[in-house]
């Protein structure tokens, strides 16, 4: 049994590293829809908003085609610097980031349309740049529904499959995350073990979601 805390000190970093990603571009860009107007933002918003409804494994599939040594990331970092993204704990991250992404965002996004604009305007005015704006009055507003939605993305993060299956594979102490060591229990007919850490995951993605229910009860279910 001791070898079932591998996959989760591993799910617990490739989850970190991930919800560190959504942090920047989540909030970011959720930031830049709620105070933009321009032609196309409705598509946009539903390209950012599309992995939350498409299967994992076709997300996996469009990371394997740019991340794959034969594709157009993945290859030009292996022939420039060495670096091979495919079957890693990084590739995991990536897959965990791109799936649980529209978790960040659209709680972001909320939250920033919640935040008076004329607020923002009269930092201005008193000769605030647009970073300590945003550092000083819109983030300080909206932290309850950002720290909302990273929370509920870390906690998807944490239960990815399909996505991390495919680009990361299954490798024993280096890309296997807890829901997959699950499967492969479950295949291996492990029972205990499968139960061991289907309560592991079970405890800390209902600790992860009460914190955030506490944090935001009424806009956890909208950014959902």
């Amino acid at each position: 049994m001791e070898g079932a805390w591998i996959p989760l000190w591993l799910t617990l970093k490739v989850a970190g590293c991930a919800t560190a990603l959504n942090l920047v571009a989540g909030v970011g860009l959720g930031w830049a829809m709620a105070r933009s107007r321009f032609p196309g933002r409705d598509l946009l918003d539903a390209l950012f908003t599309l992995p939350m409804v498409m299967p994992p494994t076709v997300l996996g599939y469009y990371l394997l085609v740019l991340i794959g040594t034969q594709g157009p990331i993945g290859g030009w970092l292996l022939q420039h610097f060495g670096i091979r993204l495919i079957f890693t704990w990084q590739a995991a991250v990536l897959a965990a980031a791109l799936v649980a992404f529209p978790l960040v965002f659209k709680a972001a996004r909320a939250a920033f349309e919640t935040v008076d604009p004329q607020l923002e305007q009269a930092a201005r005015t008193l000769g605030l740049g647009e970073a300590a704006v945003f550092f000083r009055v819109s983030l300080p507003m909206a932290w309850r529904g950002v720290l909302s939605g990273l929370l509920l993305s870390f906690a998807r993060a944490m239960g990815e499959f399909g996505a991390t299956l495919m680009v990361a594979g299954s490798i024993p102490g280096r890309t296997q995350t807890l829901s997959i060591a699950v499967y492969e229990a479950v295949q291996a007919g492990q029972d205990d073990v499968a139960l061991f850490l289907v309560a592991i995951t079970s405890l800390t993605s209902i600790a992860v979601l009460l914190a955030a229910g506490r944090l935001l009860p009424g806009r956890v279910a909208a950014a959902a």
